[in-house]
This record gives C-alpha cells, structure tokens and sequence, in this order.
C-alpha cells in the first residue's frame, strides 16, 4: 500500500483504489508503477481469487494522463512513458483472474482505455466514459486500437477525434458498461460479480484469458510500436507540450 493507491482485502476479493481524488485520480509514473505492481503481486498470491480497481472519492474513476507530468516530457522520455502503458496494458491483459472496474465517476483517456482492458466495468448513472485526448493536444494512438476492437472503426473514429465524454446509457448501450446500478451500490455490485466469477473453474477462466490475449496480441504490439513513433515525434515537434499548457491553463 502507498499514498498512490490503497489495496484492502475483502475476503478474497483485492479492492485497488487509485488515490488523488484532489486530481480525480490522474495518474503519473509513481501511481503506474505502483498500480503494475499491485496487479502483478495479485497474479501471483493465491490468497486473491479477483481484483476491482476503483477510484478514490465519487468524482472520478481516474481523469487520464496527470497533464502536470507531461507536458514537461521531451521525445525520449515520451518513448518511455508509451513503455510504461505497455506494461501495465500488459499486466491488465495478461492477469488471469476476474478484473473488474468499478466506475465511481468519469473515465477518461488512459483510464477509460484500462477500464476497456478490464474483464467487466460496474457503474451508475453519472458514469461517463470517453477519449479526450485530442482536446489537450494528445494523440490517441493505443485509445483507437482498443475502441476499435471494442466498438469497430465508425464509432472508434467518433471517438478518437471529437473527443467526447459518453453518457452512462450510451456506455451501456454500447457495452462498454456492464451493468448500471444505483450510485451507492456500484462497489457492492461490483464484489458480487468478483465473487461470482472468483467461483468459476479457474483453470477455464485462466485460459480463456489466456485465448482472449493471444486473438489480440499483435494488434497490440504493433499499436505500441506506432505509438512509440507518433508520440516521439509529437514531442519532437513540442506541439503535445505546449497544448497540454495550453489546457492545464484554461483549467
């Protein structure tokens, strides 16, 4: 456990919440290392039989990428920052037991494309979802390969390149959202559903995430590879910078 993220045991059921709820939950390299580790102690500690990721507060899931992080990037470190995602897209794709995201509040960006990755996503009716990544000056190289397995071409276009926030019923409708239960019951909904799963045949459950991730794998590793060519040059270019100062400063 760190100041990043908090991780409680209920039953055998690892609730992980990611915790800056003064930033609705925007992550940096601390809270992506420390949340890949979380998951993959999890993978390996028999003791817990599924895994939720949440957010801390009723604002927010997680708002993305913390803009403060990276608008300070040059292109070296944009390449290393794609690694980062990779590996933890990785330790979400390749974690074996039931992962489910328990939609508190919006999802954006990365963190609607992690809640994607994620076996089931529980949510009420303020749930939002979305990829705004184009509004701050940020390319959404690995966010169209995901809503493009997920939704198919049409809808991934929508959403890479305008930019908006999808409402709860839209999500559904789309399944992006799994189930929509009343706000206070997101959490209680969501360790049903843990411990449902948790009680299936683990061995099948195992390697039907195991054939799930190979049907993908390298439509997966060819989006990372661009990505890392796209946002090395982006920040070559200094446009993503001074576009994500340019939002942070309407903020």
């Amino acid at each position: 456990m760190t100041d990043h993220i908090l991780e409680v045991m209920e039953g055998s059921v690892l609730v992980i919440t990611l915790n800056k709820p003064a930033k609705l939950n925007a992550w940096d390299k601390p809270m992506r290392d420390d949340l890949v580790t979380a998951i993959l102690r999890a993978s390996r500690n028999s003791d817990v039989e599924a895994v939720i990721l949440t957010g801390a507060g009723d604002r927010a899931f997680c708002a993305g990428q913390d803009l403060n992080e990276g608008k300070s990037f040059d292109a070296d470190r944009a390449e290393l920052w794609i690694e980062e995602w990779r590996t933890l897209y990785n330790a979400i794709r390749r974690f074996e037991k039931p992962f489910i995201v328990a939609l508190n509040g919006i999802a954006a960006g990365s963190a609607f494309q992690v809640s994607l990755l994620a076996d089931f996503r529980i949510g009420h009716a303020l749930s939002r979802m979305g990829q705004p990544e184009i509004n701050s000056g940020i390319a959404s190289a690995t966010g169209f390969w995901i809503l493009r397995e997920m939704l198919g071409l049409a809808r991934a276009i929508d959403l890479v390149q305008t930019g908006r926030i999808m409402e709860a019923e839209e999500c559904h409708r789309l399944g992006l959202i799994n189930h929509i239960v009343p706000q206070d019951q997101v959490m209680a909904r969501s360790l049903e559903l843990a411990r449902e799963l948790a009680a299936k045949p683990k061995r099948a459950y195992a390697f039907n995430k195991q054939r799930i991730c190979a049907a993908t794998q390298s439509g997966f590793d060819e989006t990372f590879e661009l990505a890392r060519q796209i946002h090395r040059k982006a920040f070559e270019l200094g446009e993503t910078q001074a576009q994500m100062a340019k939002f942070l400063d309407r903020k």
